[in-house]
């Protein structure tokens, strides 16, 4: 899967927004850091196991361990730990259980609206619903994107 860029200043305010940043990184701060991702992620219930995550408040860094039922939910769990605040990048080793196709992933830009984005990805805008269906839990509407997310985009 690799390692998936974010862009830092976007996302969940998990803790604090940028203030794991504002101060020098400590790894009392990393590790406060890390178990607002992993409770993050456990909140989402997609059914992973084993998660565990580290976090670099000096790069932005976080990388992710353990077992995830389908590809889809790895997936799911990338955007978890990226589409948070002071995150710049995600390596996720999770493992699989039920390998699937990887999915692609498109950034949020202004003016973005799922409608347009689906016409892009599978040339009818009528199939955002998918795109909303494959960032569920962590999108609650189709209306709420905000630019620098970054969506999953699955296969048709």
């Amino acid at each position: 899967m690799g390692l998936f860029s974010f862009i830092k200043e976007a996302g969940e305010k998990l803790f604090g927004g940028s203030s794991a940043q504002a101060a020098a990184p400590s790894e009392d701060l990393n590790a406060k850091a890390a178990s607002a991702i992993e409770t993050y992620i456990g909140a989402q219930n997609l059914g992973v196991s084993d998660v565990k995550v580290q976090f670099d408040g000096a790069t932005g860094a976080v990388k992710v361990s353990g077992v995830a039922p389908t590809q889809a939910a790895k997936e799911k769990v990338t955007l978890c730990c990226g589409n948070v605040a002071s995150v710049q990048s995600v390596d996720n080793q999770m493992s699989v259980t039920n390998p699937e196709p990887e999915a692609q992933y498109h950034d949020v830009v202004r003016g973005d609206t799922l409608s347009a984005i689906a016409k892009k990805y599978y040339g009818d805008a009528n199939k955002y619903p998918v795109i909303f269906e494959a960032n569920k839990p962590m999108l609650s509407d189709p209306n709420k994107i905000y630019p620098g997310q970054k969506l999953r985009i699955p296969p048709q």
